[in-house]
């Protein structure tokens, strides 16, 4: 027998193994955790396993915590059907073969179809759900100031391509509004949106009213509603970081937006405290703020010849106090942030962006000196006006007072009226501007 025909002999025999498999119980169920047993020595933190529930479905689950010999996991689906003794197959850590065919796609955070369009195509390379950002001394630098689309963006925060804005705002103020104009509007490549916790019924409202089919088109959406498990939930931020990767490792300009960090850092929290954490600042264990700038710094810039990833992560805070724990860590974290004000959309002009107390870092080095100039007296304006509003309502101020406040008298409105803007109506950096000096030398 020759040595061509054993080696043929040796591979036919070996593509009938079954491959190896470990396999363990569970041993106890307490709260949203499940202990395990004989998975010691085969598991580490984030690997996956599936266990059979009592009906005959699987259900995938992960390691969060290891003590005493016993791993605890919690499950991405229910628990219904799960008991003592129930069998737990041991896997490893997650991945998803990402491809360009998912855009146009919503997805699960298990890389799973939502939208009907039958299975997703998968790519050749598969890549870790979580990973360590670019080294820091190796990334590029920020590229050129990107066109958001958004007048009162684009004049006031400026973003360059590979920053991480921060949207800050409360519940109903129109943070899905403006994220579905930066979707459409934004001229970049590719759009990845994460919805994290959202509401169920909210999702084909803005796939349909809010995105539109141009929006979609160029977009891949990652869905975990707010009724699906905390490790779906957190695991949907993973996910889109992923996708996102996927195209920046191309060459091409993303923009990653989440809707929000403070529901993925709730689902961080009960994963916590679950895994036996102690709970820290308003409940929230350490790992929430070891594990939010993780995320975050895997938007940006990526290595030389790749692309960039520019991030919007929105912030939704608790009560209107955006010194909340989370909103206070995220703002030292990103390069910017956007204030949405409640006042201001109550007043009717959307999008409520607060340009007092929004802020881009990059700013400086971006504009020129005539547009920074601009943007410079329309915030002293606003500010003199903001200072002497009240006053002026009730006739205690006097025109002709302060030459500063007659300026504010006059050219707040115009300000105002410049700042709102049409959801279905893009505009340029350039156009911004121009209509930003008209309205400052009326």
């Amino acid at each position: 027998m020759t040595t061509a025909s054993r080696l043929d002999a040796v591979c036919s025999v070996l593509r009938d193994v079954r491959p190896f498999e470990i396999f363990g119980q569970v041993s106890a169920v307490t709260g949203l955790a499940l202990e395990l047993e004989g998975t010691t020595g085969h598991l580490s933190i984030g690997d996956r396993v599936w266990i059979t529930a009592r009906n005959g479905r699987s259900i995938q689950a992960e390691a969060i915590g290891f003590q005493r010999g016993v791993t605890r996991a919690m499950t991405f689906g229910t628990l219904d059907g799960i008991g003592p003794g129930a069998p737990v197959r041991v896997g490893s850590a997650a991945h998803l073969a990402v491809s360009d065919h998912w855009l146009g796609r919503v997805i699960d955070p298990l890389g799973c179809p939502l939208d009907g369009k039958g299975q997703l195509l998968s790519g050749e390379h598969p890549a870790p759900v979580r990973r360590a950002p670019p080294n820091a001394a190796k990334r590029e630098r920020l590229g050129p100031r990107i066109d958001l689309g958004v007048k009162a963006l684009n004049s006031f925060v400026t973003c360059r391509q590979g920053q991480r804005l921060g949207l800050f705002a409360g519940s109903g103020v129109g943070k899905s509004t403006l994220l579905s104009m930066l979707a459409r509007f934004t001229k970049c490549d590719v759009a990845v949106i994460a919805l994290v916790g959202e509401r169920g019924r909210e999702l084909r409202e803005f796939i349909e009213d809010d995105l539109g089919s141009e929006g979609l088109a160029r977009s891949v959406l990652v869905v975990a509603t707010s009724d699906q498990a905390p490790l779906m939930r957190r695991e949907c931020a993973y996910a889109a970081a992923c996708v996102a990767e996927h195209f920046r490792d191309q060459g091409k300009s993303v923009l990653l937006m989440m809707d929000s960090v403070t529901r993925f850092c709730l689902a961080l929290r009960e994963i916590g405290l679950s895994a036996g954490e102690p709970p820290t600042t308003r409940g929230y264990p350490p790992s929430v703020f070891s594990e939010l700038p993780q995320l975050l710094e895997r938007a940006g810039p990526g290595l030389p010849g790749g692309g960039m990833i520019t991030g919007v992560f929105t912030v939704l805070v608790e009560g209107d106090d955006h010194n909340e724990p989370i909103a206070d860590a995220v703002r030292g974290i990103l390069d910017g942030h956007v204030v949405l004000d409640r006042r201001i959309g109550e007043g009717g002009r959307y999008p409520a962006i607060d340009v007092l107390r929004s802020l881009s870092r990059t700013v400086p080095g971006v504009n020129s000196q005539a547009e920074n100039a601009l943007t410079a007296k329309a915030r002293a304006v606003l500010a003199t006006w903001q200072d002497m509003a009240d006053l002026v309502r009730l006739g205690a101020y006097k025109a002709g007072g302060d030459p500063l406040v007659d300026e504010a008298v006059r050219l707040a409105p115009l300000i105002e009226a410049y700042l709102s803007q049409a959801k279905d109506r893009p505009h340029s950096i350039g156009q911004g501007f121009t209509e930003l000096e008209a309205a400052l030398c009326p």
